[in-house]
């Protein structure tokens, strides 16, 4: 035995020495201590990379080789001078299983498509300056790999010629709640978690981390109690059963570009949540058709209160995952579910406190058109219709026949311009009422409809600021046209004339007397024009719709703005049948504003381009003519104070 191991010592000591002599022979021309002897170049505008370490950062013996020989690498070179050249490592030759991966890799698929892939040193850098992936200096350090990654995957060039179809993961990646967790050491996912190091596969492949039957797993293999939830949900019962459209890791929180629930960007924030997330797929009619679906869902939340509140910007109103809970979503017959009969009251609860106990809960979901569901709503939806067009429609007919008769008599037209005789029509009084009014009920109108229309570009002044700031101007306009209304009843108490005034504006036979006359006038069945009492049909209808609307407007305000007083003391269907009234009523008060009083105000011929009696207190002179008031342009029918509004 003793021969035996003398020859096994010798021979070894004997390959050492030519490993050595075999080394210091290469460093006669390649200075491995200082200066890395430099991969093969390789050509401009290929998607290779610098070997990403700063000027002596590393040195040979620093790396994963540090230990082994030239020849060990370069195998073919059989003396110092190799004129031939040297033929390119193969890295399989020692690592066989990464190289078997590779090859069957979307890298070395793209060799076959375009001629050319991704090769070791690409990633790993400089063969001899190889490091540890634990090291924090190596491209494919867990911190630095999406980088080293990116220097392909962001580079458009590459992207271009390769056929990439995410243009630049590595930007939408460092945006992520994974990228911030890798930065804070908190072992957050990089490219490899998800994608594979050396096997990457096609996401086509079924096979691959990110094929979309593979995505739950992929994900769970961080997110395991998450995971296990959805795949006990609808949605991942629905995806283990093969539905090829249900919802996955991925169609809601995004890709590479994972963000936070808190943020406003994020796709399951609370303002993007139930509209773009969840109505993404419940608001697309063709897969409502095809899983027989409710397609009502999505158009009834946005039109509720929670809706309207989240599109607006408020992040504390509830969305769909606040009822119908997050990954754990079930069906509303499971026992478990938390929009199960049972539960509630307990899931309103969360954010009203005594639901099912101290008031009843209503239906979230209201569609006004379903009769059967929501009888009170439909009603009241129908009803405010007809009100609406017959009541919209009539005056558009009446200011239109008056209009156009008043345009063919030149004479009116050029009286509007002469001379108040200079009667009061409209004292301080109420003057300052109508004031109020002209500041608020505009604001009211543009802040109360911003809510329903949120994305409209004249809401943007009133949505942009803030969620609650639009309804701070909305309740503020509404406390000033109320206290308008206050100091009308004020200035009704202590003026005897405005009292007078006012009990003029009860309806009698006279007002029947006077449409059928004037429409007699406008058909052409009269051939004089109709002189106008002070205090006439046109003055009535206005003022007393504005009371009815003041009051209706009023209390169906304040139920919505004391919400919990409603859900307490009213029946369940309070909350959708008074939203139903204030938004209809709304409508027919801001028509009604703008075309009656629009006209008779600013583009009735008799006193464009405008009656300036709500600023001067004095009537038109052909407005005074139109009421017999006045019998001549230039007559004067002397000055008289009294306590008369204007129309």
């Amino acid at each position: 035995m003793q021969p035996v191991r003398l020859f096994l010592l010798l021979a070894t000591l004997g390959l050492a020495a030519g490993g050595q002599a075999q080394d210091e022979a290469c460093t006669d021309c390649h200075d491995l201590q200082n200066t890395p002897h430099e991969a093969p170049a390789i050509a401009p505008g290929d998607p290779s990379r610098a070997n990403g370490y700063p000027a002596g950062a590393a040195r040979f013996e620093d790396s994963v080789h540090g230990d082994m020989d030239c020849i060990d690498c370069h195998m073919d070179v059989a003396d110092a001078s190799h004129e031939d050249g040297a033929e390119p490592v193969d890295c399989a030759a020692c690592h066989d299983d990464a190289a078997a991966a590779l090859a069957s890799s979307v890298h070395r698929s793209a060799a076959e498509l375009v001629g050319m892939a991704a090769e070791c040193q690409f990633c790993h850098g400089n063969a001899h300056l190889i490091l540890p992936s634990d090291d924090s200096a190596s491209p494919v350090n867990h911190a630095r790999l999406a980088a080293t990654c990116g220097d392909c995957h962001a580079n458009p060039d590459v992207v271009a010629k390769y056929g990439i179809n995410v243009v630049n993961p590595l930007a939408a990646y460092r945006d992520s709640v994974h990228a911030q967790a890798v930065h804070d050491g908190n072992g957050g996912p990089s490219c490899d978690n998800c994608h594979g190091s050396h096997d990457i596969l096609k996401n086509s492949n079924p096979d691959s981390l990110i094929n979309r039957a593979n995505v739950p797993a992929t994900c769970g293999n961080c997110h395991t109690d998450i995971t296990d939830a959805y795949l006990a949900s609808v949605h991942g019962q629905a995806f283990l059963r093969g539905a090829s459209d249900a919802p996955i890791c991925t169609d809601c929180h995004g890709e590479h570009r994972i963000l936070s629930p808190s943020s406003s960007d994020s796709p399951v924030s609370p303002t993007n949540q139930s509209l773009l997330t969840c109505g993404g797929c419940h608001g697309n009619l063709r897969l409502n058709e095809k899983y027989g679906l409710a397609a009502d869902k999505v158009p009834s939340y946005a039109d509720s209160y929670h809706g309207l509140a989240a599109q607006a910007g408020r992040t504390t109103v509830a969305s769909c995952a606040s009822c119908h809970g997050v990954h754990d979503i079930l069906p509303s017959s499971d026992p478990h579910s938390r929009i199960h009969p049972e539960n509630l009251g307990e899931t309103c609860s969360d954010c009203h406190a005594g639901a099912g106990t101290r008031f009843a809960i209503g239906p979230i979901h209201v569609v006004q058109t379903d009769r059967e569901a929501f009888p009170i709503v439909y009603w009241i939806r129908l009803v405010y219709l007809v009100l609406i067009y017959a009541t919209i429609g009539g005056m558009l007919l009446h200011v239109g026949l008056d209009f156009i008769s008043k345009f063919r008599q030149p004479a009116l037209r050029a009286m509007a311009a002469a001379p108040s005789s200079g009667r009061v029509r409209m004292n301080r009084g109420f003057r300052i009422s109508h004031g109020l009014v002209m500041l608020s009920f505009p604001v009211l109108v543009w802040s109360g409809f911003a809510l329903s229309y949120p994305d409209s570009w004249w809401a943007w002044p009133l949505i942009a600021p803030g969620p609650d700031f639009r309804g701070l101007v909305h309740r503020t306009a509404a406390v000033i046209i109320c206290l308008s209304l206050l100091l009308h009843v004020l200035h009704l108490a202590a003026s005897s004339e405005a009292r007078r005034c006012m009990l003029q504006m009860f309806p009698n036979l006279e007002d029947l007397r006077e449409v059928i006359e004037r429409f007699k006038y406008y058909l052409g069945l009269r051939k004089e024009p109709v002189h106008s009492p002070r205090l006439g049909y046109i003055e009535k209808v206005e003022y007393l719709a504005f009371w009815w609307g003041m009051i209706v407007m009023t209390i169906t305000g304040l139920l919505l703005w004391f919400s919990d007083f409603m859900l307490r003391e009213l029946p369940s269907w309070a909350p959708a049948a008074t939203t139903a009234v204030h938004f209809y009523e709304a409508v027919l008060a801001s028509l009604a504003i703008l075309i009656w009083h629009g006209y008779w105000t600013v583009f009735d011929p008799a006193v464009y381009p405008m009656d300036m009696s709500w600023l001067t207190g004095h009537s038109p002179a052909s407005r005074e003519w139109e009421r017999g008031e006045r019998p001549s342009p230039g007559a004067d029918s002397g000055r008289q104070d009294d306590d008369r509004p204007a129309h």
